[in-house]
């Protein structure tokens, strides 16, 4: 169902009320564009009503607008009296892919600042404005004298470095479909960051002021995954798992070859560039240094994801449904697994479902030659960009009916 603010209203002293009209969003050096929120934000940083999206969160300090990145320039770059990093994109709604594209830079600039200290961030702004020293801290002790220099840079640079940030996408309003943002969270494991939706919409006053109304759209709870590193013999890392993961991936992922990450990377990285999904609202994994990536799906609290990957050992690469035991994503896999034979399977267009070691599963494989091979190593693509595709076709369909039906058992 869409959401939307009611109209505001002026009521004068002779008691005749006045309806604001609504100031839309358009292009660059319009009346209202992406930079009035940016320098409203810039003016007026408590504005953002981030103490609902996340208590922990609050005494706001504006720091620079288009700070530098590796993943590009930060609409609004903020931080609270006790270190909190805090990033904002402002942008404007116009199709389902800026939304998809707003949502995964923002996620990227988590990941660029979660290799910062509190010195890069200091380095990054003084750039931005000009100035040197620690601008940082001198701008928020200018607000909060009380501060101890040492223990709010130490505070910084360990939420820095953990990706206990907040990331706020402001727009002028969102749109229906939008709201399902935690499907983007599991694409960035490891962070702890908390991502928020913002409205600003702008009205106009008789007199030709503005008034701007902020609400909160949605949020995500703080995501909270360890990563764990596995280490070979030499002390080079091989694979990564994420602890929801870690049993099941451990099943199907053991890249013992070869060891460079970075090849793990170039290799996600060849497989999504010609992939192509049917369904347009499904968000795109993002390559890994690892034995495999997760595409998120719709299950609530971001606990079922589609897993694919590649096995170097067995050579064969496949994909399954993955999920958080003890959540609603191991209900919906206890009810695909037992629909299966009922004509689930043909929605799948093959597979196989079971249960192992106390793990239900819905997967598909393939074994080949070996995946050092370059012309098995494309069949392996051509393979494993069609099943996913048909997975996620087969569960974006489901889950929501699966949800709809045990939500009726209760």
């Amino acid at each position: 169902m869409s959401r939307q603010h009611a109209q505001p209203v002026t009521v004068g002293n002779d008691g005749y009320v006045t309806r604001l009209p609504r100031l839309a969003l358009s292009g660059t050096g319009t009346r209202v564009d992406e930079g009035f929120l940016q320098k409203l934000i810039e003016q007026c940083p408590e504005i953002l009503p981030i103490s609902e999206i996340d208590s922990s969160f609050d005494s706001l300090v504006h720091l620079c607008r288009e700070m530098s990145t590796n993943a590009g320039p930060i609409d609004n770059m903020l931080v609270t009296r006790s270190g909190q990093p805090v990033v904002v994109e402002c942008k404007l709604w116009r199709n389902p892919e800026a939304r998809r594209e707003v949502i995964g830079q923002i996620l990227d600039y988590a990941k660029e600042l979660s290799r910062f200290s509190s010195a890069d961030l200091q380095r990054e702004v003084n750039k931005r404005l000009g100035t040197n020293g620690d601008v940082v801290f001198d701008r928020v002790s200018a607000i909060y004298p009380e501060l101890d220099q040492i223990a709010f840079n130490d505070s910084l640079t360990r939420n820095l470095r953990s990706g206990r940030i907040m990331l706020l996408i402001v727009g002028d309003g969102i749109r229906e479909g939008v709201e399902s943002i935690t499907e983007y969270v599991a694409l960035h494991s490891g962070l702890h960051f908390t991502l928020g939706l913002v409205e600003l919409p702008v009205f106009e006053m008789p007199d030709g002021q503005k008034l701007v109304t902020p609400r909160v759209v949605a949020h995500t709870v703080l995501v909270r995954r360890t990563v764990y590193e596995r280490i070979a013999e030499g002390g080079n890392a091989v694979g990564e798992q994420i602890d929801e993961q870690v049993e099941e991936d451990a099943k199907h992922t053991e890249p013992s070859a070869p060891t460079d990450r970075e090849e793990m990377r170039q290799f996600w990285t060849e497989f999504l560039q010609e992939l192509r999904l049917d369904d347009p609202q499904q968000p795109m994994a993002k390559p890994a240094r690892q034995g495999n990536i997760s595409f998120s799906l719709p299950v609530p609290g971001s606990n079922g994801w589609l897993t694919v990957y590649r096995n170097f050992r067995e050579s064969r690469v496949g994909l399954y449904f993955g999920y958080t035991s003890g959540t609603i994503g191991e209900e919906v896999a206890r009810k695909l697994v037992a629909e299966w034979d009922e004509g689930l399977s043909e929605r799948f267009q093959g597979g196989s479902t079971g249960v192992s070691n106390g793990r239900l599963f819905v997967e598909d494989h393939l074994s080949i030659r070996s995946l050092a091979d370059e012309s098995e190593r494309q069949g392996a693509f051509l393979w494993l960009r069609k099943r996913t595709n048909d997975f996620i076709n087969a569960l974006r369909s489901e889950i929501p009916r699966v949800l709809s039906e045990l939500d009726s058992n209760f």
